[in-house]
């Protein structure tokens, strides 16, 4: 898997951390200027927790020696799914329907929220999800066995989701737990999910 077995205490203990800086920033408004640094801090309090509680961060599947070559099979994941999603849209236009309504995201009014919310939803949240539900949640509950890791972490990423259908959500986390998995780097799924939400992002300017 590329990364050490992950201890309840560490899972615990960093889970409070993610949950009360939630609640501190939900408790404000939560605008994008505070998600990202709410986003930005989770993920840097995991890290910190892993340095110190599991002597570092290959725990979380972020090995040193295993960055680079993670980014690249992020970027080759990536371009399959980019394939794969093109050839169902092709489908889906010529049966009549636009396909970009089934991925419309919400944007901004304004162009500088709009270029905030580009940074936040593309790169800062990606890398923050990803270290939660995959580094550490399914890092954790693999232990229990791939099948059950995917569909926990899976279920769990969709619920922070909700109300909406996240439809969207439920194939990214088993794609990313999956690209996490065989790729034995947490960059692996990091990428994809950056790449798949600003691609996401950008497909629904037109509908802006």
């Amino acid at each position: 898997m590329g990364s050490a077995p992950i201890s309840t205490a560490f899972l615990l203990a960093s889970l409070l951390a993610v949950a009360l800086l939630e609640v501190a920033a939900k408790a404000l408004g939560m605008p994008l200027w505070l998600l990202a640094v709410t986003r930005t801090a989770q993920m840097l309090v995991v890290m910190t927790l892993a340095v110190i509680q599991a002597g570092g961060l290959h725990v979380l599947g972020l090995d040193k020696k295993a960055l680079l070559p993670g980014f690249k099979k992020g970027l080759v994941w990536s371009a399959g799914f980019a394939v794969v999603a093109g050839l169902l849209f092709l489908g889906i236009f010529m049966a009549g329907q636009n396909p970009l309504v089934l991925i419309r995201s919400p944007l901004p009014q304004a162009e500088s929220q709009r270029v905030l919310f580009f940074f936040v939803g593309g790169i800062v949240a990606p890398v923050a999800e990803e270290i939660v539900f995959r580094g550490l949640i399914f890092g954790y509950l693999r232990r229990w066995g791939l099948p059950a890791a995917i569909l926990i972490s899976t279920a769990l990423f969709a619920a922070i989701h909700l109300p909406t259908i996240p439809v969207t959500q439920i194939v990214g986390g088993i794609v990313f737990a999956v690209a996490y998995h065989t790729g034995k780097s947490l960059m692996v799924p990091i990428v994809i999910h950056a790449m798949g939400n600003l691609a996401i992002f950008t497909l629904s300017l037109p509908l802006f």
